[in-house]
C-alpha cells in the first residue's frame, strides 16, 4: 500500500492534536505542517510556510504529491483558501469561503438562523455605533455585544450595564480593537444556561456528529475576567442526554446544513456550532466553520476511527460509508497561558518539564511555543494543552492536572484553570 501524503495548515494546538491523530493512521505516510511548531515537529516536517501564502501553499502541494491538505485555522477558510485549493484540482478538507460564512460573518449566520428557524438568542444588527448604543438604552442588562467578523475568539462581550456596554460599542467600532472585524456588531439578549460545543463531519450532503464537548472561555476561575480562545475543555459533558442530542440534530444541525445547501453553499468539513443549554432547550450561541481549539485536543483524544478515511470520505462526499467510533472514555484538555493572556504578554520564556511526563495517557499539545538555542519557549498568549484520557471525567482531569506544575511543565508567569470540568 502506498501511503498518503498530508499537509496540515495551522500552527496551533488543533493541529497537532489532528497531526497526533493521523501519525496513528496506517494509510498515512509523510505529514507536512505549514508552518509548524516544535511540537509538530516531533510528529512530522515543519514547512515555515505562513498559513495564509496560498500561493507557497499550492506550489508546496504540488510539488511533494500532497494527497490531502487540511485547513486549521479559521481565517484562512474566510479568506478562500479552500477555494484556492480546489481551483488547482487539489484535494482539500474544509469549508469553501462561502460555506464558511456561517463564522465569519456573525450577521450572516443570525438571519440564516432566523430564516430556517433555528433556536437562537434574540438580537439585532447595527453597522453605525450611534444606533446600537439608541438601542441599548432600552435594552435589558445583562447584554451580548459581538463583532460580526472574526476575532480569534474574542470578538465577543457580556456587558452588564449601559456604561460597559457603550465602552465595548466604541472599542469595537470607533477604536477599531477588532480591526474591520467590527464594522458590524450583533447585539443579543444573554442567554442562561450550561455551555456546550457540538462538532459535525459533514460531506456536503450526509453528516456525522461527534461526542459533546465544553470549552471553558473566561481566563479566570470561576468563569470569571475577560473572554479568551478557551482555556480549557471536557468531552463527552455530563447530563446531555439522547433526547437532547436528537433535538440538537433535528432543530440545529439539519436546518443548518440544509440551509447552506439551499442558498448554493453546501458544507463540506467541521461544522461546529456552539450552544447554551437553556430551560427552553438548547439555543445557538455562534456557528464556527472549522474544528475547535482547544475542543480539538480532547476529541482527538477519543476517537477511534481512522481519521484519514473521515477526513477523505468528506472530501470525497462518501461520509455516509464510514462507521464513526469513539471511546467510551472521557478526555481534557488544560490550557497554560501566558502571564498577561489575554491582553498583553511575553514571549520567549522558557518552558520547563516537557519531558517529565511518563504517563502514556497524557499528551502535550502546543499552541504557541518556538525553539530559542536549543529551548522550547513560549510564542503566544495560549502556549500548551495538557490532555489526558481516563475510565471516566475525574481520572482524566486528575491526570492532566498531575502534569502541571513544578515538578511537571512549567514556565515563568504560567496561567491555568484550576476549575476545569468541575463548572
Amino acid at each position: 500500500m502506498v501511503k498518503k501524503t498530508v499537509l496540515i495548515i495551522g500552527s496551533g494546538g488543533r493541529e497537532h492534536a489532528l497531526g497526533w491523530r493521523l501519525k496513528h493512521s496506517p494509510k498515512v505516510g509523510k505529514i507536512y505542517f505549514a508552518p509548524g511548531t516544535p511540537g509538530t515537529g516531533t510528529i512530522g516536517e515543519s514547512t515555515g510556510i505562513p498559513a495564509l501564502d496560498f500561493v507557497r501553499l499550492i506550489n508546496f502541494a504540488i510539488k511533494n504529491h500532497v494527497d490531502l491538505t487540511v485547513a486549521g485555522p479559521d481565517d484562512i477558510l474566510a479568506a478562500g483558501i479552500v477555494n484556492a485549493f480546489q481551483e488547482k484540482g487539489l484535494k482539500i478538507f474544509g469549508a469553501t469561503k462561502e460555506a464558511a460564512k456561517i463564522e465569519w460573518s456573525k450577521s450572516f449566520a443570525k438571519e440564516l438562523m432566523k430564516t430556517e428557524l433555528i433556536p437562537t438568542a434574540k438580537y439585532k444588527t447595527f453597522t453605525d455605533a450611534e444606533s446600537a448604543k439608541k438601542y441599548l438604552q432600552q435594552h435589558s442588562f445583562p447584554a451580548v455585544i459581538k463583532a460580526s467578523g472574526l476575532a480569534l475568539g474574542k470578538g465577543v462581550v457580556i456587558a452588564t450595564d449601559l456604561q460597559q456596554a457603550v465602552k465595548t460599542i466604541d472599542d469595537v467600532m470607533v477604536r477599531k480593537v477588532f480591526g474591520e472585524a467590527g464594522s458590524v456588531i450583533v447585539v443579543e439578549e444573554f442567554l442562561k444556561g450550561k455551555e456546550i460545543s457540538i462538532h459535525v463531519f459533514s460531506d456536503g450532503e450526509n453528516f456525522s456528529i461527534w461526542p459533546t464537548s465544553r470549552d471553558h472561555k473566561p481566563i479566570l476561575d470561576g468563569n470569571n475576567g475577560p473572554n479568551t480562545g478557551g482555556m480549557g475543555t471536557v468531552a463527552p459533558v455530563p447530563g446531555i442526554t439522547k433526547k437532547d442530542m436528537k433535538i440538537i440534530e433535528n432543530k440545529i444541525v439539519k436546518p443548518a446544513l440544509n440551509g447552506l445547501k439551499k442558498r448554493g453553499t453546501p458544507f463540506v468539513g467541521c461544522l461546529y456550532p456552539g450552544l447554551m443549554m437553556t430551560k427552553d432547550g438548547p439555543k445557538v450561541i455562534e456557528f464556527n466553520s472549522r474544528f475547535g481549539d482547544p475542543e480539538m485536543e480532547s476529541y482527538m483524544r477519543l476517537l477511534d476511527t481512522d481519521i484519514y478515511d473521515i477526513l477523505n470520505a468528506c472530501v470525497e462526499g462518501e461520509l455516509s460509508n464510514q462507521k464513526i467510533k469513539w471511546s467510551k472514555g472521557a478526555a481534557c484538555c488544560i490550557v497554560l497561558a501566558s502571564a498577561g493572556y489575554p491582553d498583553g504578554y511575553k514571549k520567549g520564556v522558557e518552558i520547563h518539564g516537557l519531558n517529565s511526563i511518563k504517563n502514556k495517557d497524557i499528551v502535550v499539545f502546543h499552541f504557541a511555543t518556538k525553539e530559542e538555542n536549543g529551548k522550547i519557549v513560549s510564542n503566544g498568549g495560549r502556549v500548551l494543552g495538557v490532555t489526558a484520557i481516563g475510565n471516566n471525567l475525574t481520572e482524566s482531569l486528575k491526570k492532566a492536572y498531575s502534569a502541571i506544575g513544578p515538578k511537571g511543565i512549567n514556565f515563568q508567569g504560567m496561567q491555568y484553570r484550576s476549575d476545569i470540568g468541575k463548572i
